[in-house]
């Protein structure tokens, strides 16, 4: 099933949520973190918390899938929180997320396993290699600027395609300007790559300009807003959605 396009005809003139989780609802999505043992390493559990708590991607990320209930596909899914809070949000759309770290494929599989989250699939796939076959929603958080210019339009147009009518591209990104908040991200970035966290160095960041002529120009409703928040980066949420 997926939305019916009127749904997104009033997306612009929707206030975006920009505030991060409130305290309980995010120890509430964290709390499946927690190691199953008293001793067991809480990393994931901090990390989770602290996402939920200061950054404003998900609340904003699952307003702007509300609407659809397509089965959605998450690149670059990490540790499969989306699926944590899409399930906490009351959406059930069938989930599958795909990164290219396995020691976090492998943790969220069996956080997802003993959360007993339903319609929930996490797979190891490198990007630079190929998609998984899909028809739905797409998300696309804080990934594509780890990818060359060349291959960001690449793998924007062939998940695109995937979008059937009322679905949705979701997409978190730094975008390339001028600004101090720009400057910021690609330092932050870099230094989550020399910590280990992340794998990969990033590669480009997008302008908004070369997004929106991209997702217009393969005729999706396309809409792009900041969702910053209160933290420091040049993070932006854009949604393109098909008629």
């Amino acid at each position: 099933m997926t939305s019916n396009a009127s749904d997104s005809t009033s997306l612009a003139d929707t206030p975006l949520s920009t505030t991060p989780f409130p305290r309980e609802d995010a120890r509430g999505i964290a709390r499946a973190f927690l190691p199953g043992h008293v001793l067991g390493n809480r990393y994931d559990y901090y990390y989770t918390l602290t996402k939920l708590r200061t950054d404003p991607l998900y609340p904003g990320v699952l307003q702007a899938l509300r609407p659809t209930t397509a089965p959605v596909l998450d690149l670059g899914c990490g540790l499969g929180l989306l699926a944590h809070a899409l399930r906490a949000d009351g959406q059930s759309l069938p989930f599958t997320g795909v990164d290219i770290d396995a020691a976090k494929i492998r943790r969220g599989r069996a956080v997802a396993a003993r959360a007993g989250l339903a319609d929930v699939r996490l797979d190891v796939l490198d990007l630079g290699v190929g998609l998984p076959d899909h028809r739905g929603s797409v998300t696309i958080l804080d990934v594509l600027q780890y990818l060359s210019p060349e291959r960001q339009r690449e793998l924007l147009g062939n998940v695109i395609a995937m979008l059937v009518p009322g679905a949705r591209l979701v997409i978190r990104s730094g975008l390339a300007d001028d600004t101090p908040r720009s400057r910021t991200t690609r330092i932050t970035d870099r230094l989550a790559n020399l910590a280990g966290w992340m794998q990969e160095r990033a590669k480009s960041y997008p302008t908004a300009d070369g997004l929106r002529s991209q997702l217009e120009g393969a005729g999706l409703q396309t809409t792009l807003r900041p969702l910053y928040g209160d933290t420091p980066f040049n993070n932006w949420l854009i949604t393109g959605i098909r008629a």
